[in-house]
């Protein structure tokens, strides 16, 4: 019996193997300096590049041989090593740094041997700029019960002009400024900001805020993904609005008012700043939101849809054809910028731009930032808005409506579906042919529904429907 077991246990799993495929991952070699009790982890794509997760902890077999074997689709995979934070990522041959691992991985069983060379450090000489400071190491955050190291940026005239400054709070505080705490490059904020005070700029104080490492995810994500977890990025925006900003307005001379504070970050960062912005629209006027993970949750349109606009704003969104499977950042990026117009945006309140060389890395959003920067605080910018044929604002009325609603669609959207989702994310209509006319609710209590449009099968916005 138990050989037929074992036998039958071990049919299951090459069949599985070979249907949703497996990749052995093995290093033969790791550095010397390696701590004998770290563990090894492997972060990327497939794990929302999480570096601490313990499901991804590689097994030791013998000396330096480690190994895993993870299940994938057939697909480029990117990916790299640490021993379970950022600040513990995997260098170069020379102990720099070292960029994203890809693998074009083609389904079924594979082996991969690799090995690591360093573990990042050999940047040991800081790139940050004289203006540049910590205001702690060991900044309380009582929203969260942990620490974090926040910096400082301060314009070149603040310590001799008397003058209050416009602030923007930034994620990912490790890669803003300075090349030896980074993991993956840095953003030259400090270097962008200084040659634009140079050319007239009137200055501005930046506040970034370390992320959290393995709490990275759990802090950025304001809703829990089914695979990844994550869901605290309301209690780390708390931690900002209710006690970072109000420290910072009290010790430095700040324009405190919600028409000088912005919020910007990247990939996750992204989300939770353009969360921070539309949730807080009496703290934040401008959001810089680049490469934003919009993926991770759905819930992020529904919210934009169902908050609506409360105060002008100014968000400017980029990101790269390169990045996600056939440029998946693009399509969400511009199903935000939809959401947004049909939630009561005008078009000058938003930018969204693509670039066919953008990729998922600082050296981008460090390229991008000046343009994104004057833009949110200084009203000028030369890049391109979405182009017209990926526009797409939905009008409805009326609204609110006590039996049927009278939909407005653009024509650019030709083979258009919809489906109706109630406001705690239920799916209360399945998909149907979209078009103009009249849409009906009979039957469905009194109450926030949302109508997600999709186009060739991808979602092209969202709109607030309210039942009487």
């Amino acid at each position: 019996m138990k050989i037929k077991n074992y036998l039958s246990l071990s049919i299951f799993a090459l069949w599985a193997s070979a249907v949703f495929g497996q990749l052995t991952i093995r290093l033969t070699d790791i550095p010397a300096n390696t701590p004998p009790a770290d563990d090894i982890y492997i972060a990327g794509d497939f794990n929302g590049w999480d570096p601490g997760n313990s499901a991804y902890i590689l097994d030791n077999l013998a000396g330096e041989v480690f190994e895993i074997s993870l299940a994938l689709s057939p697909g480029t995979l990117k990916f790299k090593f640490t021993r379970g934070s950022w600040d513990t990522v995997e260098g170069n041959a020379g102990g720099g740094f070292l960029p994203d691992r890809t693998y074009d991985y083609a389904g079924g069983l594979d082996t991969l041997e690799l090995q690591i060379l360093s573990w990042e450090g050999g940047v040991t000489n800081s790139t940050a700029a004289p203006n540049v400071s910590v205001i702690a190491q060991d900044f309380y955050m009582p929203q969260l019960g942990r620490t974090r190291r926040i910096w400082l940026y301060l314009p070149p005239d603040y310590e001799n002009s008397g003058k209050n400054y416009p602030v923007l709070y930034m994620q990912d505080g490790q890669n803003v400024f300075d090349a030896a705490t980074s993991f993956s490059g840095e953003w030259q904020v400090d270097e962008a900001l200084n040659r634009l005070f140079e050319d007239g700029d009137e200055g501005v104080i930046v506040v970034a805020i370390d992320n959290g490492g393995v709490s990275r995810l759990d802090e950025y994500t304001p809703w829990a993904n089914p695979t990844y977890g994550g869901g605290g990025g309301d209690a780390y925006v708390n931690f900002i609005v209710e006690t970072l900003k109000p420290y910072v307005d009290e010790h430095y001379r700040t324009k405190s008012g919600r028409e000088f504070t912005g919020i910007m970050g990247s990939s996750l960062g992204g989300l939770i700043s353009l969360y921070a912005a539309i949730e807080h629209q009496d703290v934040f006027s401008k959001a810089g939101v680049f490469s934003a993970s919009f993926w991770f949750a759905d819930e992020v349109y529904t919210h934009v849809a169902s908050t609506g606009k409360e105060a002008d704003m100014r968000i400017y969104m980029i990101a790269g054809d390169l990045e996600g499977e056939g440029g998946e950042q693009v399509t969400d990026m511009n199903a935000m910028y939809n959401t947004l117009l049909s939630a009561g945006f005008s078009e000058e309140e938003v930018v969204a731009i693509s670039h066919p060389d953008g990729q998922h890395s600082e050296w981008y959003w460090a390229r991008e930032f000046p343009a994104a920067y004057e833009w949110l605080f200084r009203g000028s910018v030369t890049a391109d808005k979405v182009p017209d044929r990926e526009k797409m604002k939905l009008k409805v009325f009326p609204n609110p409506s006590d039996s049927n609603f009278q939909l407005i669609i653009p024509a650019l959207l030709v083979d258009a579906e919809f489906d109706i989702l109630s406001s705690d994310g239920r799916n209360v209509q399945n998909r149907m042919p979209l078009k103009s006319g009249p849409i009906g609710l009979e039957g469905l209590e009194p109450g926030i529904y949302f109508l997600r449009a999709f186009n060739d099968g991808k979602l092209v916005g969202v709109l607030k429907l309210m039942r009487q």
